[in-house]
């Protein structure tokens, strides 16, 4: 085989393969290539969302969407204005692929299942001739007079423009810091929360929608909290976890969660209640039925652990008794003691420094002709298809740059 290419893209993922498909397509007379360390390629996207694919969300208007970037959000702006949700929509819509809003926002194909992306990835690069070379695990990479040069254990590719679309691969990682990028230590962003509890030891399945906040600090977020048999999970605390990524990683994943059960409700306005509950409904048992939108077996257990027991009527609950309810009703404590992957959509916070990225094109500032797209570099977002619209945004943008400059 030539290993002599106009564009080579280092990493067969979901960025490698729209920014490689949008470049050719841009400019067919280009000879490209996807270099995959794996035998198979897109194995993030075909996992992703259950199988499902996540592609994007819906939400198009970019000042909007740069807020689920907890890294990343004032850079991503410009980006956006380029190519935004709508536009990934569009792009699918024009390759064959239909996709559907769920009542989240996120983003689907109608088929509901990620082959469906993958196929039209492999069929666009196969009809505009780009190859794919797998088992290329790559060992160095450099510049050689006007050329890049890039190593695998199987031979050396040389190219005019590299494109390193890796993800969070800290061997790549390494090489590029050898290049004098800054690469901003990666930690896991996206996780769920390890807590053992008597208060929920028995509500796997249960969920509320809460406002969750980390003692002592200034994080916090809300969001629907789901109960799990290792502890707390749900879109709530992926969103806490995401946007205190660094800062938990620090507490190394020891600290206390506040819980607020009732969202916005505040401790006074719980008390008022629970005051009119117990002048109202002075003969009816206390844990029978929750009074409020939560679901009755934590009611009952947030009683219990109120030191209210179960045959106890509401006239007969003291001032303590009360002030405990609202306190484990709006701000129960709970102790974090580490912290678990969410599903396989495994995320990290960090990579190459924004600083040394010109996000016009999303070329490196410090070497002409190498590129950046998707996660290598430290952009991270929420759950709900935003880290595959920094993909197709980061890779459309590049493929727009390099059909201008060649």
């Amino acid at each position: 085989m030539n290993s002599n290419f106009d564009i080579i893209i280092v990493g067969g993922g979901a960025a490698g393969f729209f920014t490689a498909i949008n470049t050719v397509e841009k400019n067919p007379k280009l000879k490209v290539a996807i270099l995959e360390r794996g035998k198979t390629v897109l194995e993030k996207v075909r996992i992703s969302g259950g199988g499902r694919c996540n592609v994007t969300h819906a939400c198009f208007v970019p000042d909007d969407l740069v807020k689920y970037y907890p890294r990343g959000e004032k850079e991503l702006r410009g980006p956006f204005h380029q190519f935004c949700s709508g536009d990934t929509i569009d792009w699918f819509d024009r390759h064959g692929v239909e996709l559907k809003i769920e009542e989240d926002g996120r983003m689907f194909p109608t088929s509901d299942n990620s082959q469906t992306i993958i196929d039209c990835f492999l069929s666009a690069t196969q009809k505009l001739g780009i190859q794919i070379v797998t088992g290329q695990s790559v060992q160095s990479i450099y510049k050689a007079e006007d050329y890049w040069k890039v190593e695998t254990n199987h031979e050396t590719f040389a190219c005019q423009k590299l494109i390193m679309t890796t993800g969070s691969n800290p061997k790549i990682w390494d090489m590029l810091n050898q290049l004098s990028h800054t690469i901003v230590q990666p930690v896991p962003s996206l996780f769920t929360f390890n807590i053992k509890d008597t208060r929920i030891k028995d509500l796997m399945g249960l969920s509320a929608f809460a406002k969750v906040k980390v003692k002592g600090s200034k994080l916090e977020a809300a969001g629907l909290l789901l109960i799990t048999h290792w502890g707390m999970s749900g879109p709530g605390i992926l969103r806490l976890s995401a946007w205190g990524a660094r800062e938990l990683f620090d507490k190394n994943y020891q600290f206390t969660l506040q819980v607020n059960w009732l969202n916005e409700v505040t401790f006074e306005e719980a008390m008022d209640t629970l005051k009119e509950l117990k002048h109202e409904h002075a003969k009816k048992t206390v844990c029978k039925k929750s009074p409020f939108e939560l679901p009755n077996r934590l009611w009952e257990s947030l009683v219990f652990a109120s030191e209210i027991d179960s045959e106890r009527k509401w006239a007969d609950l003291s001032k303590k008794q009360l002030t405990d309810l609202a306190n484990q009703l709006t701000n129960g404590e709970f102790q974090v003691n580490g912290k678990s992957t969410f599903k396989e959509e495994f995320v990290t916070a960090g990579g190459i420094d924004l600083k040394e990225i010109n996000f016009k094109t999303m070329e490196s500032k410090l070497h002409q002709n190498l590129f950046f797209a998707g996660e290598i570099v430290n952009i991270d977002a929420i759950t709900g298809g935003f880290n595959f619209q920094n993909a197709w945004t980061s890779g459309f943008i590049v493929a727009n740059a390099i059909s201008k400059l060649i």
